[in-house]
């Protein structure tokens, strides 16, 4: 026996001993010393490492299914493997970014392009993908996009890559011809469910109608979280044909796929569901007033009204805007005797009740929903109004919601005039929903009112959620007419302490930023 070894038998007793303590090891004395335990231990470990034996190599995995997209041209890989380290600008002391771009806010950008080119990622890139996909969850569509089959591959050899094999990826795999019903029905049986979701959009995208077909196989044995996506993604394509499934749906046992259900069939104006709210909400709303519903009856369950309202709710007005919000524009036309949206909306219906608000909310609601760009614009107002007097609502984010039913071109002139009245404070939100890169219109007045506060002697600071927003969606090529508000000027009297450099700085990380947009999306050109 060596003498590290000595007074302890085997691994066991070792551990016995650590775990009891070496004072309480019968026998004592020199041998159940801490010292001797830690000297027994070496020996054990090294002895233990020295005879294990290899353990039977295991199979090797299959290769990676081949991905027929081609890779991004080499300085575009670059770029991305740049973007992926997130090596931007240092900070200044005092929180300041200094003028450098933030390359972690140009990763979105980056794989919009790529995915529109119809790229896959680099091999050597998927892990570092993977990685930033895991980090960010605003990544993972595009990302698992552009990592494809092999991104899946890899997901399945790593634990911390797991989301992958749920996240729906959109990369283009080794699918199975959607015009062949054999490999389709066995992928859609045996697949992994990021699998699945893609062969679903594939075969909505081929024929609509199709999908639900291909549900229905499966349904009743989907687990209610994996129902609810698949619900969900109707979404896209979404027609009168998708009714039956949708209204067999409203009796599902999972509270939250009857909701969807009923929402999506409350987007359908023709629909049964629709024609049913349609008749409760007539029957609460004219040009004589509102009477909201006395109660909420096994019906209007069905059909997806939630009885039970949120905290600081009434339940009669909870109700009404449920019905509103799910009925048919289209109805209230002929309620209103012949009257446009404008026009109804601009009618005094409820006001000497207090339901005003909640009825606009509800249309506003339904406007979203339904897409319904007139009602939209009615709802809106001139831009130039305050935000308090619309007709509609005077909640940005409600209004940003309405702004998207609108087209782009639309969208952007609506948002200029707003700004140019009412200046940059209540924009953000609004800038949000428009188009990238933005309309020379829409970016003009944000460079001007920029400018404007600047000038002003404004607080810098207050304005960098929408200098951030200006280095990721104004046109690259206004950077050159940009190069004249980089330069410092003298801080004004009343202006913040070291306003004027602040601003110049920002402005010249806003130049670098376009510049660089500018760079990247010439280097994601084919050649």
């Amino acid at each position: 026996m060596d003498k590290g070894d000595e007074g302890y038998g085997d691994w066991e007793e070792l551990v016995a001993a650590a775990l009891l303590g070496t004072e309480r090891r019968r026998g004592g004395g020199p041998a159940g010393s801490p010292e001797a335990l830690l000297d027994a231990a070496a020996v054990h470990a090294v002895r233990r490492r020295a005879g294990l034996r290899p353990a039977e190599a295991g199979p090797r995995p299959e290769p990676a299914p081949r991905d027929p997209r081609p890779v991004p041209p080499e300085a575009a890989g670059r770029r991305l493997a740049q973007l992926l380290a997130g090596r931007s600008g240092p900070v200044n002391g005092g929180g300041r970014r200094g003028t450098a771009p933030d390359l972690t806010e140009l990763l979105p950008q980056w794989l919009a392009a790529a995915g529109r080119y119809g790229y896959r990622a680099p091999a050597a890139l998927v892990p570092a993908l993977l990685d930033a996909a895991r980090a960010r969850t605003d990544l993972r569509p595009q990302a698992l996009a552009l990592a494809g089959t092999r991104g899946l591959w890899l997901a399945r050899m790593n634990p911390d890559w797991r989301f992958a094999l749920r996240g729906g990826s959109g990369g283009a795999g080794e699918l199975p011809a959607v015009t062949d019903p054999e490999a389709v029905e066995r992928l859609w049986q045996e697949g992994l469910f990021a699998e699945r979701v893609v062969l679903l959009g594939a075969v909505r995208a081929h024929e609509a109608a199709a999908a639900p077909r291909l549900l229905a196989t499966t349904w009743a044995t989907e687990r209610a979280e994996d129902r609810l996506m698949f619900l969900d993604s109707l979404r896209v394509g979404l027609s009168a044909q998708d009714e039956p499934f949708l209204e067999a749906a409203l009796g599902d046992r999972s509270r939250n796929v009857r909701a969807t259900a009923a929402e999506l069939l409350s987007a359908l104006p023709a629909s049964a569901l629709a024609g049913r709210m349609a008749e409760r909400a007539l029957a609460c709303v004219g040009p004589e007033g509102v009477t909201p519903p006395a109660e909420c009856d096994a019906g209007m369950l069905r059909d997806g009204v939630v009885k039970r309202p949120p905290a600081g709710r009434g339940e009669r007005a909870w109700w009404l805007g449920q019905l509103v919000e799910a009925a048919p524009l289209s109805c209230w036309r002929e309620r209103f005797g012949g009257l446009g949206p404008a026009e109804i909306v601009a009618l005094p219906v409820a006001e000497g009740d207090g339901w005003t608000e909640e009825l606009h909310a509800a249309w506003c609601r339904a406007a979203v929903r339904q897409r319904d760009a007139p009602w939209s614009r009615a709802l809106l107002g001139p831009a130039s109004a305050p935000p308090a007097a619309g007709p509609g609502t005077a909640s940005l984010a409600e209004r940003a919601k309405l702004l998207e039913t609108l087209p782009h071109a639309e969208r952007a002139e609506w948002v200029a005039e707003f700004i140019r009245a009412h200046g940059l404070s209540e924009a953000f939100q609004l800038l949000g929903v428009c188009g990238v890169p933005w309309a020379e219109t829409l970016g003009r007045a944000v460079v001007d009112a920029l400018d404007t506060a600047r000038d002003a002697g404004s607080y810098p600071w207050s304005f960098s959620g929408v200098m951030g927003l200006a280095e990721r969606c104004l046109d690259p090529a206004e950077a050159g007419r940009l190069e004249a508000l980089t330069t410092a000027a003298e801080d004004l009297p009343d202006a913040a302490p070291g306003a004027a450099a602040y601003w110049a700085e920002a402005f010249q990380r806003l130049v670098s930023t376009l510049r660089l947009r500018a760079a990247m999306l010439a280097e994601l050109t084919p050649a």
